[in-house]
């Protein structure tokens, strides 16, 4: 079947009219078949099948799912040569998280800070999502649930400096989303 054709059959699937159609299938079931977490039984597949007005929604469902934007990491380098001054602060290459290396009574930590103007912002403070920072070894530089303020901080879990610590480990660094456990 060429892709012209599965476009043609969608489109006659989609526009056909049945009468007393009704959704048959829950949000909830048409978008855990969409991300893969719950494959349709056979009886949910027919169900859809039967039912023009549950695959428009199945359609809208999709659309909107890549539609919005998700958020699946950033990267940043270490720049700067070194000058001898302390590193203050990295950014991503997206410009997304801001990383300030701080002096806490004495004690060095770092605070990884989300723009509240990136695309995801909103959905990654309302899900007080979890991130890892990490160095280019693989290091955990900070890990930990966004607050509020769309900030997450820790002690400077290394012997060196950071600016030392990030030329030792390949000038780079990521921040990605930790998935919660499974259940």
């Amino acid at each position: 079947m060429t892709n012209l054709d599965r476009k043609l059959q969608a489109g006659a699937l989609l526009a056909r009219r049945v009468e007393g159609d009704r959704l048959l299938l829950s949000d909830a079931v048409l978008l855990a078949a969409l991300d893969g977490s719950r494959p349709l039984t056979h009886g949910e597949r027919a169900a859809l099948q039967d039912s023009p007005l549950s695959l428009r929604r199945l359609r809208h469902l999709a659309d909107a799912r890549r539609a919005t934007p998700v958020w699946t990491g950033s990267a940043g380098l270490l720049r700067a040569a070194d000058g001898g001054a302390p590193l203050d602060v990295l950014r991503t290459d997206d410009r997304m998280w801001r990383l300030h290396f701080v002096d806490q009574a004495g004690v060095p930590g770092v605070v990884v800070q989300l723009d509240l103007d990136a695309p995801c912002a909103a959905d990654l403070l309302a899900a007080r999502a979890t991130i890892a920072v990490r160095d280019g070894a693989g290091g955990v530089i900070v890990q930990g649930s966004l607050d509020p303020d769309g900030e997450c901080e820790g002690r400077w879990p290394f012997a060196a400096s950071p600016a030392a610590h990030f030329q030792q480990h390949g000038a780079r660094f990521d921040v990605r989303p930790v998935p919660p456990p499974a259940t």
